[in-house]
């Protein structure tokens, strides 16, 4: 089980209810499995590939169209920007004119999300995450991405696919039953029902076969396909070696790369010669992506090195420097130090509650009631705390105040571990309300291209980046470099940047 589920596992066992209602960082989720090549601060520019350009008399157009609501609304929507979605059309025009099927006509959307994720449901309807396109490096490796995922739409992966939702009509019948006709009905019918999407093994490597000929036969480079599933593999080990681990809704997570896939990418474009060959179209690439959201958007708050900070919300808190944040759709989860997890939500409180009776409210199982306290924090916040057993975890539960807002963390630690009192202190005392000076001052992350000068190397160029202690790695990355490369004098390259 991967760590945030895990993690997820041992909070749900502590809660035993719903709050009633859940502020901005916190949002319904529904999983939504992609393939391997699978906000306020949006840019809204009038997209250059809508709806209107998938064909009319398609059948399957009416699973993608039914679909495409929840899939925005899972992944914070639609992020548009002009530059890349001219880049975008010229790739999508080049590959359908070579396409086993030049008559269909796609949707392309870029959700407006740092998760790394692109899939395809029936009807044409394709998706890239931003986090993909930071990932990228040239047209030919996003032309490989999107060629893919056409290659399911034409090959009709995804009507095989949802013939085994079938199976899920006694699932729906339990939701209608319990939730009737509301949204949180239709989110969690559209969670039942996206959970299966995983494509087969046979069909990801039918899929390469077909995407990275469409790729060559158009005039890219058709190593670009190899290339990008390099890059997908370095990411992967970064994030195992995280204490964030692999999200549960990437590709990742259930496709993972392989070298052997790497190399089957390889042979099948040797088919069109040695590499060098084709187009890369880098140039025009990286103007698409010059600019670009990265990372979390204002509604979702800001990590910045060991801090998370919400302009929304006005508050902040730190971590001890051998813990990592996690900023996920529902909560925040902070791992380590050692074995310990923390998460951290918010909720509304009746007015006339106190915070000791919103502890004993019942959303707690195992709660120890012995152990509630209250007090008030340096900085004028009123909190109240208690521990809680739970299946060989120990618990420890501080509430902050502010209006009927309450801020939750949750410390978990196995029985008999650390201390989680220790812990949480570490954190919760750190929390404040920012000022309005730091909250003016909160903006998203970008990416930014720039030239490499003479004086330029890898290790100047990640000094540059917003991101962290892991400005190395994520230079690297976002620039696909492996170990030992340089920078060459007037090329161009990625930094990820607040200005």
């Amino acid at each position: 089980m991967p760590a945030n589920a895990k993690i997820s596992a041992i909070f749900q066992r502590l809660r035993g209810c719903v709050p009633q209602r859940v502020l901005g960082l916190i949002f319904c989720a529904f999983v939504l499995q992609g393939c391997l090549l699978a906000g306020l601060e949006s840019v809204k520019t009038e997209p250059i590939l809508t709806s209107s350009f998938v064909r009319p008399d398609d059948p399957q157009e009416e699973i993608g169209a039914r679909e495409h609501p929840l899939v925005l609304a899972k992944y914070g929507g639609e992020y548009t920007n002009r530059d890349a979605q001219n880049m975008l059309a010229v790739i999508v025009g080049r590959l359908v004119s070579v396409s086993d099927d030049p008559g269909r006509i796609y949707k392309v959307t870029v959700l407006d999300t740092p998760k790394v994720n692109a899939f395809a449901l029936p009807g044409g309807y394709l998706y890239l995450t931003r986090g993909l396109l930071a990932l990228a490096n040239d047209s030919s490796e996003l032309a490989a991405v999107i060629a893919h995922e056409m290659a399911h739409v034409t090959a009709n992966h995804a009507i095989i696919r949802q013939e085994k939702l079938t199976g899920n009509q006694v699932g729906e019948e339990v939701v209608n039953e319990v939730l009737g006709d509301t949204l949180a009905a239709r989110v969690a019918l559209a969670a039942n029902q996206l959970q299966i999407a995983d494509f087969s093994r046979e069909q990801e490597l039918q899929a390469d076969a077909i995407g990275i000929r469409m790729i060559g036969r158009a005039g890219y480079d058709p190593y670009g396909s190899a290339r990008f599933l390099r890059t997908m593999q370095a990411y992967q080990n970064f994030k195992q070696g995280s204490s964030a681990k692999l999200d549960e809704n990437s590709f990742m997570s259930s496709h993972p790369t392989t070298p052997q896939r790497i190399e089957l990418a390889k042979r099948h474009a040797r088919f069109f010669g040695s590499p060098g060959i084709g187009d890369a179209d880098r140039d025009r690439y990286l103007k698409g992506i010059d600019g670009l959201l990265y990372g979390d958007t204002a509604d979702e708050g800001f990590v910045r090195g060991q801090s998370f900070s919400h302009s929304g919300l006005g508050i902040t808190f730190s971590v001890p420097d051998d813990a990592r944040i996690d900023n996920q759709p529902k909560a925040v989860i902070i791992t380590g130090p050692g074995e310990a997890a923390t998460r951290f939500d918010a909720a509304v409180i009746g007015r006339w509650q106190s915070l000791k009776d919103y502890l004993k409210s019942g959303w707690i199982n195992g709660l120890l009631p012995e152990t509630i306290g209250e007090g008030v924090s340096g900085n004028g916040l009123k909190f109240a705390y208690a521990d809680a057993l739970a299946e060989g975890w120990q618990f420890r539960i501080k509430i902050i105040q502010t209006g009927t807002q309450v801020y939750r963390f949750i410390t978990a630690v196995p029985a008999g571990s650390e201390d989680p009192v220790e812990i949480s202190e570490a954190i919760t005392n750190s929390f404040r309300k920012l000022t309005e000076t730091e909250r003016a001052s909160l903006a998203p992350l970008r990416l930014k291209v720039v030239t490499v000068s003479p004086t330029d190397n890898i290790g100047t160029m990640a000094s540059r980046m917003k991101v962290g202690n892991s400005g190395l790695r994520i230079f690297s990355l976002i620039n696909g470099l492996g170990p030992g490369a340089t920078l060459e004098p007037g090329s161009k390259v990625k930094i990820v940047t607040d200005s």
